[in-house]
């Protein structure tokens, strides 16, 4: 029987999944293993394993089939540090960002889904891409600069852009700017 924790765990990669194929029509699943079967000491299983097997078994969800780009990363915690977001270093968060990026790809969308009790949910991507929002918080880790909003007002804003994101080689932003591609928007 796994711990409580665990089972917590599992339980909102399953709501993630669910959520996302309802939102798109597609299957996405909890992923067999959570990622551990190509994460971390297991890259070079990578060498053996077609496109499709390696998708099954990157990240915690096995995106839908035309997300051929997409890698994620879900946490529920009781808590969460956003001080020490704000304070430019929390582990906690590099931590989670490490351990999604030991499995991504260069040109994956990477989406960090957080869940807190008595918090909320929230999602983390990248900034190197555009993305519509007013409200976020900007996080800088040694694998580029982040994004964190919140969960339901992300999809209501990036639902389609996440889809462009994640069917396509290229996720680089064209904006000639050297700033923060955010496009801010007020939503009422």
């Amino acid at each position: 029987m796994p711990s409580p924790q665990k089972a917590k765990g599992s339980g909102f990669e399953r709501e993630v999944a669910r959520f996302l194929s309802e939102l798109y029509g597609e299957s996405f699943i909890r992923a067999p293993g959570s990622g551990a079967y190509v994460g971390g000491k297991n890259q070079v299983r990578k060498e053996v394993l077609h496109e499709g097997q390696i998708r099954s078994f990157k990240g915690d969800v096995v995106p839908g089939q035309s997300f051929k780009r997409m890698n994620i990363e879900c946490k529920f915690y009781a808590d969460f540090p956003f001080h020490l977001v704000l304070a430019g270093d929390c582990k906690v968060l590099d931590g989670w960002l490490e351990q999604m990026m030991a499995v991504a790809e260069p040109e994956d969308l990477n989406m960090l889904f957080m869940k807190f009790n008595r918090k909320g949910r929230f999602v983390v991507v990248p900034t190197n891409v555009t993305w519509v929002t007013d409200q976020f918080l900007y996080y800088t880790s040694k694998h580029g600069d982040w994004v964190i909003i919140e969960f339901d007002h992300f999809f209501k804003l990036n639902k389609d852009i996440v889809k462009t994101y994640s069917g396509s080689k290229d996720t680089t932003s064209t904006s000639p700017s050297n700033i923060l591609n955010i496009t801010t928007t007020k939503v009422i």
